[in-house]
């Protein structure tokens, strides 16, 4: 074998490794760019949801004058807290509206309903990007722990993301599903 062939041969072989490095590499990438895209639509859904929440606080506020029964879920923009648990606190809140305005046939408007049926939407929009988030989540968490991927992610220093509920699947923790 003469210097060139071997010289032809190394070639090959690097390129093929850097060729491989950049599709496991950009594998990542499109997951990584999945997952943000699901935290973006989260985010802006909780917003939507929190601002119709408020909304319906002021409409409930008007009829009934007595009891203030959304205040600690109004004060919650001013709270750092997760996303999930903003989730499950908005979630309580509608269903304290949806009681209180069945107590009340006062609040059985037609600006009321319109409202309650954004909320709806919006939680259709909410499930659709957490199931989106976390078929993403275990895929790219999928990837990190397969051969010759998780070479690349550490590389990159890319960790195993927990899911929408802030659960880790890694952990020794059983009691997870605990509600």
């Amino acid at each position: 074998m003469n210097f060139t062939s071997l010289i032809l041969i190394l070639i090959i072989i690097v390129g093929t490794i850097i060729m491989v490095y950049a599709t496991v590499y950009n594998n990542l990438v499109i997951y990584k760019l999945k997952i943000e895209k699901a935290e973006g639509n989260i985010d802006e859904a909780l917003r939507n949801k929190y601002d119709c929440i408020v909304r319906l606080n002021n409409l409930i506020k008007k009829v009934v004058t007595k009891k203030d029964y959304l205040k600690e879920f109004i004060e919650l923009k001013d709270k750092r807290i997760t996303n999930y648990d903003m989730d499950r606190k908005l979630t309580e809140a509608v269903n304290i509206i949806i009681d209180v305005k069945n107590d009340y046939s006062k609040l059985d408007t037609k600006e009321f309903n319109k409202e309650l049926k954004t909320i709806n939407k919006i939680n259709e929009e909410l499930t659709s990007s957490k199931n989106y988030y976390n078929k993403n989540t275990s895929e790219l968490n999928e990837l990190i722990r397969k051969f010759p991927t998780n070479i690349v992610a550490k590389i990159h220093h890319y960790t195993i993301k927990p899911f929408f509920d802030g659960k880790n699947m890694q952990d020794a923790v059983l009691d997870d599903f605990k509600l």
